[in-house]
């Protein structure tokens, strides 16, 4: 089959032929027609991740979605969304015509949101989704602050907010095409970011923010906790900007409010399944989406690159094969 094969630890993966996948116990085969380039991609690729590096050579990729050729848990023909460990564990991922996948681990998909668009939305609609109504509990009328709002995660997380009833969303976002991606998710204002921590918390104005979705941490997340309204949360998912925020006692103390953490591990895969599943009934009718583009698997070295350098319009999809 083909499939893109990383052979040396941080290079891209190369466009190769490699030998099909073996269902093995409490596993199905895959058809895979689209798989998204995330960061976890990279980072796992390049060696030094906390998970170590994997062995070479493997294919990588994390997610993906494709059609059920062979299981004994789902009809052959089902159309799924699918997680993998690549990069993470030993197995090869989703970068390819046909992908080894754990039960637990498929999602059916009865959507008519097509599948590029299911994969560019994937594991980062449910961290949207779940940092709002899981961990933040977010209620109708409160207000919402999005930091890096021209993310994956940051689209959705507005989008979300949205249809879940927040009275203003605003995003936090550093470049103009970030900008425009999240006004395009329906933000109703977007603030440009700043590492000036002083500088961020004028441009937020007062205290207001009863929820803030964080996904990059560092002097964003500092100056967002100044803004909490009472009984505010901060719900943190990511560190793209620092891995340290300076939080004052006396601000939380004072208006009760809180920090929280938030990761997709912590899910089980019905919390999975039905956060997705919520997230594209939403994408069906337009109200959350993700700026993507689709690239083919024979380009996957240069949307590789393209990803590592930053240089994309939003979240990149290879195509892989095409949907029967």
């Amino acid at each position: 089959m083909r499939a893109a094969v990383l052979q040396t630890h941080g290079e891209p993966p190369k466009h190769v032929e490699h030998p099909d996948p073996v269902a093995g116990e409490g596993m199905s085969i895959v058809r895979v027609t689209a798989a998204p380039v995330v960061p976890l991609d990279l980072l796992c690729a390049s060696g030094t991740s906390y998970f170590g590096p994997p062995a070479l050579p493997y294919v990588p990729g994390v997610q993906g979605v494709g059609v059920v050729e062979q299981s004994e848990v789902m009809t052959p023909g089902t159309r799924v969304f699918f997680a993998t460990s690549a990069g993470m564990a030993a197995g090869d991922g989703s970068f390819a015509e046909r992908a080894a996948v754990p039960d637990a681990d498929l999602i059916a998909l009865e959507t008519p949101v097509g599948d590029a668009a299911v994969a560019a939305i994937g594991l980062s609609g449910v961290a949207g989704w779940m940092t709002l109504t899981w961990r933040a509990q977010l209620q109708p009328g409160e207000q919402v602050l999005v930091l890096g709002g021209g993310g994956a995660v940051g689209q959705v997380a507005i989008g979300a907010a949205r249809v879940l009833g927040a009275s203003r969303v605003v995003a936090v976002a550093r470049s103009d095409a970030s900008k425009q991606r999240a006004l395009a998710a329906g933000a109703d204002e977007v603030i440009a970011a700043s590492t000036d921590v002083d500088e961020l918390t004028s441009r937020l104005g007062a205290p207001s923010y009863d929820v803030v979705i964080d996904s990059v941490f560092g002097a964003a997340a500092t100056a967002a906790a100044r803004v909490l309204a009472p009984g505010g949360r901060l719900v943190n998912l990511g560190g793209s900007s620092g891995d340290e925020a300076v939080f004052s006692s006396a601000v939380l103390r004072g208006r009760s409010a809180s920090v929280l953490g938030y990761t997709n591990n912590a899910l089980t895969a019905d919390q999975r399944r039905e956060a997705l599943t919520a997230v594209l009934h939403h994408a069906a009718f337009g109200a959350i989406a993700v700026a993507h583009e689709t690239v083919t698997l024979d380009e996957v070295a240069d949307a590789w690159k393209r990803q590592a350098a930053g240089e994309t319009s939003g979240r990149l999809v290879l195509t892989i094969t095409p949907a029967e």
